[in-house]
């Protein structure tokens, strides 16, 4: 009977967890949409998604679908219009000249440093609202989360603009 009754508290603990993380995607995603209205008539928030992944370093089309875990033919209409938009650069690769690396122009960098800093800004108003010992455990409590999903550490500060890819020399 005792492990029946634990069993039962774990599974009310993962729907409270579930619901208090759904609820927090609600406010995140509405964060993202405000952060991302002014920059609304140049790219939707799929097309944004692409600019932070090809922003992270040069990268190759099959690898960026891969990414953003769309096929090769949507990666590719999306990469069309914010090439077309002067968002996204298209580059023969060096070494084999059948492939083509991706990387963001000016324009892309600054939009997504604009709208990135943007999200910062209302989160950290956000977070500013609480004490510090719930911001604390907030952040083991994210650190887990995005480990067990797979989601890579956000970058802290792009003074210059986003790291350049690294040379192969």
């Amino acid at each position: 009977m005792a492990d029946h009754v634990e069993h039962e508290s774990v599974g009310d603990d993962l729907e409270a967890v579930t619901s208090a993380v759904l609820t927090a995607s609600r406010l995140l995603v509405a964060i993202s949409a405000r952060s991302l209205a002014s920059a609304e008539d140049k790219v939707t928030l799929p097309q944004f998604r692409m600019l932070l992944v090809v922003g992270q370093g040069a990268t190759k089309l099959v690898a960026l679908a891969e990414r953003l875990s769309v096929n090769p033919s949507t990666a590719l209409r999306m990469v069309d219009r914010l090439s077309t938009s002067g968002l996204i650069s298209r580059e023969v690769n060096p070494h084999n000249r059948r492939e083509t690396v991706l990387r963001l122009t000016d324009e892309g960098r600054r939009i997504v440093d604009e709208v990135t800093a943007r999200r910062r800004t209302e989160i950290a108003e956000i977070l500013a609202r609480m004490s510090p010992t719930q911001r604390r455990a907030l952040i083991g409590a994210m650190k887990a989360f995005n480990k067990a999903g797979g989601e890579q550490p956000a970058q802290t500060s792009f003074p210059l603009g986003w790291p350049e890819a690294p040379s192969s020399s």
